[in-house]
């Protein structure tokens, strides 16, 4: 049976606007430019606020994942905005393609659509696994690179920002520096440069020697992790404003880069071959990928090492905290990723950890709330705050319980209690098993 929804085709490029939900925006602010210089014209949304949430509840069951119904209602106000010529316009989505509900956003999108009167929006997916064939952006080598190099830049400047913010000795140099660099990469990526690998080895380097020269003064501060399912964990307006938050707590704030997650994605098909049989390709496929982005991702971390700033694990060596604490092979959502992230953030000094859920996020509460206890084993000094994001829960008690996490966190700063020590974990059983 055909397909009766409205496809973006080729010749849209020319005629339609591209509206973009924003999930992590400093990354997706590059990547827009980077569709901007393929030749789409682009807006990444800004819209938030109650009404958004609101807006998707009537359009979205609200058992539906609360990342849908957010990035729904985000869509659909933005079209009731009257900012938009509604025959001209498009939307965009991203999709995993794995067991998390995200791949199926598409489908609720498109019925919401269709209910709210805007029937005829095409809808555009983003994706690696061949979903939505006949209704997608064309993935040429070119876009790709610039996505990754997106990411990369994004993930720097999340860095660099969180780790100067809550030290400054004048009030909003870091953020003119986080616009000047943004500037100055979107520039050149509409220009159609500086997505080259060694474009990007030569602007890393510059971009943390620039952070480093803001005036700091860097007293004790209570260090803050945050974890979770991907849109609540990045986007202000599915975690309200979390990072803002914890700021204005006089916090530093370590919010682990978002290419983790898309070397996670790489990393899974190889690990399932591994795990469940399948061909010498299959099975090392992943560690090609990954040993072309840990070219890009050394470089970031000597950028920030070099300069005085924390740098995160290799890919490579955060997956093995995983070992004895979570099997590689629990991939779905964020999976064994989310253990991770927590380990390493523990062992790095940042033991106050927000895990950011959305309510009912089976993956989130198996892989992070579930492994809350385990991780307390290993790290007694873990103090980790799972917070549910849902319609129903009220920001207040969500900050109430985020400030009793930090109380117990100062106590600790206060009393000198150090870091917690590293114990090398055995592999887990099923890769023992198969001697890998």
């Amino acid at each position: 049976m055909e397909n009766t929804y409205p496809k973006f085709t080729p010749e849209m490029k020319k005629t339609h606007k591209i509206l973009i939900p924003n999930m992590a925006p400093i990354q997706f602010r590059i990547l827009a430019a980077a569709m901007e210089q393929q030749g789409y014209t682009c807006e990444l949304l800004g819209n938030c606020g109650s009404h958004v949430a609101e807006n998707g509840l009537k359009y979205v069951h609200n058992d539906t994942c609360y990342p849908a119904l957010l990035v729904i209602g985000q869509f659909l106000d933005a079209l009731e905005s009257g900012k938009y010529d509604l025959d001209h316009t498009a939307l965009v989505i991203t999709q995993t393609g794995g067991g998390c509900r995200a791949s199926n956003y598409i489908h609720l999108l498109r019925k919401a659509l269709e209910r709210a009167g805007f029937g005829q929006i095409p809808v555009a997916s983003l994706n690696f696994s061949g979903l939505e064939k006949d209704s997608g952006f064309p993935m040429t080598v070119v876009l790709l690179r610039q996505l990754l190099a997106s990411i990369y830049y994004g993930d720097l400047l999340v860095a660099l920002r969180a780790q100067t913010v809550p030290y400054e000795l004048h009030k909003g140099d870091a953020d003119a520096m986080l616009e000047k660099w943004l500037t100055i990469i979107c520039g050149h990526i509409r220009a159609g440069r500086g997505y080259s690998n060694h474009e990007i080895r030569s602007a890393m380097p510059k971009m943390a020697a620039d952070f480093a020269t803001i005036p700091v003064h860097r007293t004790p501060k209570v260090k803050v992790g945050v974890v979770g399912e991907i849109y609540v964990k990045y986007s202000p307006l599915g975690n309200n404003d979390l990072e803002k938050f914890l700021e204005s707590q006089n916090c530093e704030v370590n919010l682990p880069g978002l290419m983790g997650f898309v070397q996670y994605c790489c990393y899974n098909p190889s690990e399932t071959a591994q795990l469940y049989g399948g061909s010498f390709f299959e099975k090392h496929l992943s560690g090609l990928i990954l040993s072309y982005l840990s070219g890009t991702e050394r470089v970031m971390i000597d950028a920030l090492k070099q300069n005085g700033f924390h740098a995160p694990l290799p890919f490579k060596e955060l997956t093995k905290l995983a070992n004895g604490v979570i099997g590689h092979g629990n991939k779905m959502g964020e999976g064994w990723l989310l253990t991770a992230e927590m380990i390493e953030l523990v062992r790095a000094g940042y033991e106050n950890i927000i895990c950011a859920q959305p309510f009912g996020c089976l993956p989130n509460h198996i892989c992070g709330k579930g492994m809350v206890n385990r991780i307390r084993e290993l790290y007694p000094t873990a103090n980790i705050t799972p917070i549910d994001y849902d319609p129903s829960a009220t920001r207040v008690n969500q900050e109430n319980r985020i400030k009793l996490m930090l109380a117990v966190g100062r106590e600790r700063l206060e009393g000198g209690a150090k870091p917690a020590e590293f114990a090398p974990q055995p592999l887990e059983p099923e890769r023992e098993a198969l001697g890998v």
